[in-house]
């Protein structure tokens, strides 16, 4: 076999995603009907809303800070941050002292989200040290599961990890030897005990800790809404998305987008790790307890049947447990001396 010809899963996956010429979100719009995902800030505003509240009132909880920073990870199309600036406004005493803060890697969807948000004080960043010294809340919706990831296999007592080889212009999964202990190392635990198969984004790891050390020194949290699993044995959850359809990530390369679900129990155990504390609910149980329900109401008086069917489909699409309801979930993460639960309530 030619070495020379393979490469980690997650070094395939990252040239196919965010290589300068050809990575898929380095030049393509994938957002929207006519894309090849939707995701929530685009089904409804009342989604945008709900955090914007829930920030409102974290913000209080912290003793309303004079000065304080939101950070949106990984900003997509710039929908969710364009519609929490405008929630914000309604809160004058609260948005008087915000900093807004785009952590965005992608220089198209940069040049998109500055289009859209031209003309409100925003910041891009890509180094934490550009961040103000203030108290932060880091919010990332759909942002976790964009890190390229690496797979692991226990065969016969022996761990392999996935490579993939190119083999005669197509791409093929291999298994190689691996030691795995000596990522163990860089992640700070054993994260692969009791385990037969193992996925994990080092890269995710990396970035976890800067922002979880940034949270310690200066204060507030972390928040990020994600689709994934609680409780269960790792298993293979890697999967490619184009025109809205599952696809085999191997083919298209470039062309469609790669992603996995968010291990949220890990996430937990990593943010404990990172010295912080951490609790998780799904999203359907987060936006009903931030009054996603009662808003709907509200803006759906005097509206056409029309309008109102619409209205409330939207907001079954996010809540519902057979829609994105139960499949997504929200964890918040923060210093051990600081407890915050609205919107996690049972």
């Amino acid at each position: 076999m030619n070495q020379k010809k393979l490469i980690t899963l997650d070094s395939f996956i990252d040239e196919a995603l965010y290589h300068k010429r050809t990575g898929y979100y380095m030049k393509k719009y994938p957002f929207g009907k006519k894309g090849d995902f939707i995701t929530a800030p685009g089904i409804s505003i009342l989604f945008s809303e709900m955090i914007t509240i829930w920030i409102v009132l974290y913000w209080e909880s912290l003793g309303k800070p004079k000065k304080f920073n939101i950070v949106e990870l990984g900003s997509g199309d710039g929908e969710l941050m364009l519609n929490m600036i405008k929630t914000s406004k309604n809160f004058p005493n609260f948005f008087k002292n915000l900093n807004f803060y785009i952590f965005e890697k992608s220089n198209y969807l940069k040049e998109i989200q500055k289009k859209k948000l031209k003309g409100f004080g925003l910041n891009w960043i890509s180094n934490l040290n550009n961040l103000k010294k203030n108290k932060t809340l880091f919010i990332g919706n759909e942002f976790l599961d964009a890190f390229p990831i690496k797979q692991f296999i226990k065969k016969d007592n022996i761990w392999y990890e996935k490579y993939v080889e190119k083999v005669n212009n197509k791409y093929l999964l291999r298994d190689i030897k691996v030691n795995i202990k000596k990522y163990s190392k860089i992640v700070g635990f054993n994260f692969f005990n009791q385990e037969k198969f193992v996925e994990i984004s080092l890269n995710q790891i990396t970035f976890l800790k800067k922002i979880s050390v940034f949270i310690k020194k200066r204060g507030g949290g972390i928040l990020f809404i994600d689709y994934g699993f609680l409780n269960k044995k790792m298993f293979n959850s890697l999967q490619s998305v184009s025109k809205h359809k599952k696809r085999n990530f191997l083919l298209n390369k470039g062309k469609q987008d790669i992603t996995h679900l968010i291990n949220f129990s890990f996430l937990k155990k990593y943010f404990y790790h990172c010295g912080l504390n951490a609790i998780i609910t799904t999203q359907g149980n987060f936006l009903k307890n931030m009054g996603i329900m009662e808003r709907a109401e509200i803006m759906s008086k005097n509206k056409s049947f029309l309008a109102k069917s619409d209205i409330f489909f939207r907001v079954k699409r996010l809540t519902d447990i057979k829609q994105m309801g139960d499949l997504f979930k929200v964890i918040f993460a923060t210093q051990k001396k600081h407890e915050f639960k609205k919107g996690f309530d049972v």
